[in-house]
């Protein structure tokens, strides 16, 4: 009989697993990062003893996000997946959440169609390596005391707060962030989580209206990773974005869907997803 528990620290090395049949280079400390933000928001699915799916869940105030969704092969179209899908929704819903949303893979579009997801629009998963980039004079590195400037930029942006997630990551010892100002005000951020050798540069938010600015951050941002392998999503429509990132060597790796469950809840201030399990 199938049946979904929230995940518990016994079961990150299945997790692991599961995730990895598919690529997307997990490790145990990235269950137990979404964990630390979200307590009771991490499940796996049973077949009776059998563990046999994972998804993970973060909420934002009246927005929620959710990533990691995978169940094993053999149970795969026989109703698995939708119903730790389900559970996800209704976890979130609980949460006062309205609207829930996600990056889906172009192939399993049609999956979420069916459980009331809607399209918004295409991301591009770029790799590339860090160069050297000439910078401009209104691009710094963030400091302790930025921090608040970011969370309240990206919350006035978004429309939704996402506190917990921001001061966690600028928190890390080796991340960092590159902010842009103007007239004294900060104007927009790109921030990078840093691992051994690789990083992932993401969020990139901007003041509406203002394309150009995240071109500078990026710029800045993978001057400061030089020779890292980096990794990225962006929203397809920031073409000036695109272009830039394609002149200094990125290229396309992969597509998803930003998809919704309710209003969408985005808007043009985006540059950069988080991660694609967060939105």
């Amino acid at each position: 009989m199938l049946h979904v528990e929230n995940m518990t620290r016994e079961d990150f090395e299945f997790a692991v697993d599961i995730a990895n049949t598919v690529n997307w280079d997990m490790a145990e400390e990235d269950f137990e990062f979404n964990m630390k933000l979200e307590p009771k928001g991490s499940f796996v699915l049973f077949e009776d003893s059998e563990r046999i799916g994972i998804v993970t869940t973060i909420s934002f105030g009246t927005v929620g996000w959710f990533g990691n969704l995978i169940v094993s092969e053999k149970h795969r179209g026989k109703g698995a997946g939708a119903l730790l899908a389900t559970h996800a929704i209704r976890y979130l819903g609980a949460k006062k959440v309205k609207t829930v949303g996600l990056y889906s893979y172009v192939n399993v579009v049609p999956f979420y169609r069916k459980l009331g997801f809607k399209e918004d629009f295409e991301f591009i998963v770029l790799r590339g390596n860090g160069r050297s980039s000439t910078g401009k004079s209104n691009i710094g590195q963030a400091s302790e005391s930025d921090v608040e400037k970011i969370v309240e930029l990206d919350s006035h942006c978004l429309s939704f707060p996402r506190a917990k997630l921001l001061k966690t990551l600028l928190n890390a010892p080796n991340n960092f962030a590159q902010v842009a100002v103007e007239k004294e005000s900060l104007i927009g951020y790109a921030l990078a989580k840093v691992y051994d050798g690789t990083a992932q540069i993401g969020p990139i938010v901007c003041a509406r209206g203002r394309d150009e600015i995240s071109v500078d951050l990026v710029r800045a941002i993978i001057s400061r990773l030089e020779g890292a392998e980096i990794s990225m999503c962006i929203p397809e429509k920031k073409k000036k974005l695109f272009d830039a990132l394609t002149q200094l060597g990125f290229r396309e790796n992969f597509r998803v869907i930003r998809m919704f469950y309710g209003e969408p809840s985005a808007n043009g201030c985006v540059f950069a997803a988080e991660s694609l399990e967060r939105g």
